[in-house]
């Protein structure tokens, strides 16, 4: 093989030295083609923010898809992209409980599964201490589109004031009159030249990542198209000369959250099974009472029966889209007296968060060794998505992503669109290889493109996601900025002893 390669290099060699001229290929400089990134501002929510790990700290917030594409664009003219930087190195995992813990990481190779550093930093929430009026990135996690919208987002923490964000409230330029949108149409106003908008996610990730338990956070199709329009209007307004780039709204099917934790999580020896089998005897007789009364027919009665088996086992989930079967006629009650409980097994066609991990297999009474979740104790709806909810989710991203998609068309002048959703898509389907080494829609070490939260990507991923950001605008305003290489960016380190 090696005389073989020989051969065919002194062949080429006497080919160049007998052809009449030789032109070398030309050295294309990087350039910004018709737009210009000498001030980027970039609006949106974790995603933008550098949020990973289940926390906002400073390796992320260095490591966000902004972060790294506005580092590439100082490569044609780009200039400095200030980020509201936490000066922490763990973060806060939990703002609601005190931040008594900090940043995911896996446990160990016994117990690969993510688990929250201790202690958490609760100086990661405090306020930013840079010139807020000198910030590029406005990227705030957990914010929707209504919450971008309203001052209230950056109140003071109130029980009644269930639209206070605390990364919002540390970096709004006054507090409970200012708004996300506004102070990034000010920046934007202020000589910006390009835009990175990345809203609406939220809108419909957040209900899904909370088992769609919640109706209520889960934004209506004319309100999201009014709220989109209304927030990127005001920016496009407050500089008619600026270009810049729309990213939309990711399938949850993409992210690893809700492929982490298996429908069929409980391992039951034989006699295990048949002990549980018995807590539910009276449950099983009260579903054979109702198909006699004719408040479900045979399929729900058999979707319903609770028969654990020696091996893997759904969990045992409370579904609210059961039948409510009133059974007290079975026994000689008034009605209302006996109302079955919406029980059943999980199924394969279940979608479970990440959340369900923490719960499941724990004692909901550490004194009773029974009352284990998801085999004596139900899950709640918030811990399963049924296909019903799923569809839901899916419908309603794709009308988001049209409104996304029509908005970005009659501005096609000065926006492209940035199709996450088939970008990540392609990348759970098939994965990637850069550069000769693999990246795939995991979390799972070295190759994994997401954090140890399944839902944002990590460094690595997140250089990958400013490459799909880089080949968009280079095709739309003919500009050469370089490409990151993914594989310079850290992504998760393994399981710790």
């Amino acid at each position: 093989m090696k005389n073989f390669k020989k051969y065919i290099g002194l062949s080429l060699s006497v080919a160049l030295l007998w052809s009449c001229t030789y032109d070398a290929p030309e050295q294309v400089e990087p350039n910004s083609g018709t737009a210009d990134f000498s001030k980027v501002v970039a609006v949106g929510n974790s995603l933008t923010a550098g949020f990973m790990n289940g926390a906002l700290y400073d390796a992320g917030q260095s490591t966000s898809y902004a972060a790294i594409l506005s580092t590439q664009m100082q490569l044609v003219g780009g200039g400095t992209f200030n980020t509201p930087m936490t000066g922490s190195t763990v973060g806060c995992y939990n703002p609601s409980e005190g931040c008594t813990a900090g940043r995911l990481v896996l446990k160990g190779l016994e117990d690969p599964t993510p688990s929250p550093t201790v202690p958490g930093d609760p100086n990661a929430l405090a306020p930013y201490g840079g010139d807020k009026g000198a910030l590029n990135n406005f990227g705030v996690p957990g914010i929707t589109l209504a919450t971008a919208l309203t001052p209230l987002a950056g109140a003071p923490a109130d029980p009644a004031n269930p639209a206070f964000n605390p990364y919002y409230a540390r970096i709004a330029s006054n507090p409970g009159t200012s708004t996300i949108i506004g102070d990034a149409t000010t920046a934007f106003a202020d000589g910006a030249t390009f835009l990175l908008f990345w809203l609406g996610s939220n809108d419909v990730l957040g209900y899904a990542i909370g088992g769609a338990a919640n109706e209520a956070i889960l934004t209506s199709e004319g309100d999201f198209e009014t709220r989109f329009n209304g927030a990127l209007g005001s920016l496009l307004q407050a500089n008619t000369s600026a270009k810049g780039a729309v990213a939309n709204i990711p399938n949850v099917l993409s992210v690893p959250f809700f492929k982490l934790v298996p429908w069929n999580a409980i391992p039951l020896d034989a006699a295990t099974a048949a002990f549980a089998n018995s807590s539910y005897q009276d449950y099983n007789d009260g579903l054979a009472a109702a198909l006699a009364l004719g408040e479900i027919d045979q399929a729900e009665h058999d979707r319903r029966l609770v028969e654990f088996v020696e091996g893997q086992n759904g969990f045992i989930v409370e579904d609210d889209e059961l039948t409510t079967a009133d059974i007290s006629a079975a026994y000689g009650f008034p009605p209302g007296s006996v109302v079955l409980p919406n029980y059943r097994h999980a199924e394969s066609t279940d979608l479970v968060p990440l959340t369900a991990g923490s719960v499941l297999g724990t004692l909901q009474d550490p004194n009773d060794p029974t009352s284990v979740y998801g085999v004596g104790v139900a899950m709640g709806d918030q811990y399963l998505l049924t296909p019903a909810e799923l569809s839901v989710i899916q419908s309603r991203t794709a009308v988001f992503n049209q409104t996304i998609a029509n908005t970005v068309t009659a501005n096609s002048d000065r926006l492209v669109l940035i199709d996450i959703h088939s970008i990540l898509e392609d990348l759970a389907e098939n994965g990637t290889v850069i550069n000769g080494s693999t990246l795939n829609a995991s979390v799972t070490p070295p190759f994994g493109g997401f954090s140890l939260d399944g839902v944002h990507p990590n460094s690595r991923g997140n250089a990958f996601i400013a490459n799909k950001f880089i080949e968009a605008i280079n095709a739309k305003f003919n500009a050469l900025i370089p490409f990151a290489n993914p594989n310079d960016y850290a992504g998760n380190a393994l399981p710790i002893p």
